[in-house]
C-alpha cells in the first residue's frame, strides 16, 4: 500500500517589472544656474587677484617705452636691463629698502606673532579679574583701522624721542588685536583643555604647559597668525610714511613711492617702479609656499580631532 505525499502547488512567477526610466536630475538643474553664478564669481574674483600679478610680471621685463605701447602681456628684453638698474640706482638704495622691509616684517611676524599667541592662550584657558573687559577692548581695536591710529602713535613716538627710528616702526608691530583674537580661535580649537590638566597633574606649571604643550600643538595656528603678520606689515605705507623721515630707514613700499613721485619729472623711474614692485612681490610668495605645509598639518589635525 502506498501513500501519497501532498506536495505544494509551485508558485506561480512574479510578473517581472518593467524597467525602469532614468528620471532626470531636477534637484542638479534647479541649483545649476546658482552654480554658473558662484564658479563665475569665483573665476572673477581670480582673475581680480592674479592678472595685475601676471601684468608685472611682463612689465618688468620692459623698458619705459615698451610700457605704454604694444601688447601688456607680451615680454620685453630689458629685464636684466631693469634689474641692474635698481640694484645700481642710488649706490643699491633698494637693497637697504629691502632689507628694512624683511627687518620689520620679520620681527613683527615672529615676536609679535608669539605675543599675540600668548595672549590669545591666556584669554581662552585662564581665567583672571577684568578677562571679559579686556578682551572686549581687543575686539574693539580689530575694528579701528590701522590708518586711524596712525597719528596717535606718531605722538606717543614723538613724546619720547623714538620718531625717524627703527623702533617706531618695530613697536607698533608687535601686537595686532586680530592676530590676538585669531589666537583665542586656534586655542580653543586645536588645544583641548583636558591636555593642560594632563600637564598640570604631572607637574608643570603654566609657563611651561603653554612651552612644552600648548605651542607645539599651536604652531599651525602661530604661522598663520606670523604670515598674516607678515604680510600686513611688508604692505604697510601710513606708519612708516609718517614715522621715519630718513630715507636709509624706509621699507620698500615707502622707497617705492618716492621714486614714484619722481615719475612725472622723469619718465624713467617707471621702470624703478616696476621691477622694485615687482622684486618685492618675491618674498611674499616665497613665505606663502614655504609655509603652506604648516596649514595642511593644522587642516588635517582639525579634521582629525
Amino acid at each position: 500500500m502506498t501513500s501519497v505525499i501532498d506536495r505544494p502547488a509551485p508558485r506561480a512567477a512574479a510578473p517581472a517589472k518593467p524597467p525602469r526610466t532614468p528620471r532626470r536630475n531636477l534637484a542638479g538643474g534647479r541649483h545649476l544656474p546658482s552654480k554658473v553664478a558662484v564658479n563665475g564669481l569665483l573665476i572673477l574674483g581670480s582673475a581680480y587677484m592674479v592678472l595685475p600679478l601676471l601684468w608685472l610680471v611682463f612689465a618688468a621685463t620692459k623698458n619705459a617705452g615698451e610700457l605704454y605701447s604694444g601688447d601688456a602681456f607680451a615680454f620685453g628684453s630689458d629685464l636684466v636691463a631693469n634689474m641692474q638698474r635698481l640694484l645700481g640706482q642710488d649706490d643699491g638704495i633698494f637693497l637697504r629698502w629691502l632689507g628694512n622691509s624683511i627687518l620689520y616684517a620679520g620681527v613683527g611676524a615672529i615676536v609679535g606673532g608669539f605675543v599675540s599667541l600668548m595672549a590669545g592662550y591666556a584669554f581662552d584657558k585662564f581665567e583672571f579679574r577684568g578677562k571679559r573687559v579686556l578682551y572686549a577692548s581687543v575686539l574693539v581695536g580689530v575694528l579701528i583701522p590701522n590708518t586711524a591710529t596712525v597719528i596717535p602713535l606718531y605722538l606717543l613716538a614723538a613724546s619720547i624721542g623714538l620718531t625717524n627710528t627703527i623702533w617706531a616702526v618695530l613697536i607698533p608691530t608687535l601686537c595686532n588685536p586680530f592676530s590676538v583674537y585669531l589666537a583665542r580661535v586656534f586655542s580653543s580649537g586645536y588645544l583641548p583643555a583636558e591636555t593642560l590638566e594632563a600637564a598640570r597633574v604631572d607637574g608643570a606649571g603654566p609657563i611651561r604647559s603653554f612651552l612644552q604643550v600648548g605651542f607645539p600643538m599651536l604652531v599651525p595656528g602661530f604661522v598663520t597668525i606670523a604670515l598674516f603678520q607678515f604680510v600686513g606689515i611688508w604692505n604697510n605705507f601710513m606708519l612708516p610714511l609718517i614715522m621715519l623721515q630718513n630715507r636709509d630707514l624706509f621699507p620698500s613700499s615707502v622707497g617705492i613711492a618716492l621714486w614714484q613721485s619722481q615719475v612725472q619729472q622723469n619718465p624713467e623711474f617707471s621702470t624703478l617702479v616696476i621691477a622694485g614692485s615687482f622684486v618685492s612681490v618675491l618674498p611674499l610668495i616665497i613665505a606663502f609656499v614655504m609655509l603652506q605645509r604648516f596649514w595642511r598639518a593644522g587642516l588635517s589635525a582639525g579634521s582629525v580631532k
